[in-house]
């Protein structure tokens, strides 16, 4: 059976069989799957009120640990969004009550963003959800399927330069040694 992609491949073979697009065949699977991956978690975050970018923030809050507290520029730094669009969402968010700022304690020039009591309330119950439709997702691949897809996602991502940054402790805590 062939996907959308075969189709495009075929096309292009015909049209410049002097090209070689078999990174096409990679990419464009890739492209396409970020697509319908989106609207899917995207779907079933809106079930809850939420958009994708809400969960993003919260979940980040969430699973720093307690207290649930991150300064600004880590959480830029935890997340793929620049400082302003950050800022932004923080707003909003402070809007909705599912986060507040505070000056920082032990630094008064910093401003840190934490859950409320019913942002970790919401993000704690939407995260359940949200996983069993990840789950659901995949279920195109099987475990073994899933694991390779992983090993060779992780290799790829390596490969730009998308390694994990230093874990952030957050005000209050400690680095793990």
């Amino acid at each position: 059976m062939n996907d959308a992609v075969d189709l495009y491949l075929a096309q292009w073979n015909r049209e410049r069989p002097d090209l070689d697009v078999s990174p096409m065949a990679i990419v464009g699977r890739m492209n396409r799957l970020q697509r319908f991956l989106g609207r899917g978690v995207g779907d079933g975050l809106a079930e809850h009120g939420l958009e994708r970018w809400e969960f993003d923030v919260l979940a980040t809050l969430r699973r720093s640990g307690a207290p649930h507290r991150l300064t600004a520029k880590e959480l830029v730094r935890m997340s793929m969004v620049g400082s302003s669009a950050m800022t932004n969402r923080v707003d909003r968010l402070v809007q909705r009550g599912f986060v507040d700022r505070e000056i920082d304690p032990d630094n008064r020039r910093r401003v840190l963003v934490g859950l409320t009591d019913e942002g970790f309330e919401l993000v704690d119950r939407v995260v359940e959800d949200h996983v069993a439709n990840e789950a659901r997702l995949l279920r195109g691949l099987d475990a073994g399927e899933q694991e390779r897809l992983v090993v060779l996602l992780r290799k790829l991502l390596l490969s730009f330069g998308d390694d994990a940054p230093e874990e952030v402790t957050g005000p209050g805590r400690s680095s793990p040694e």
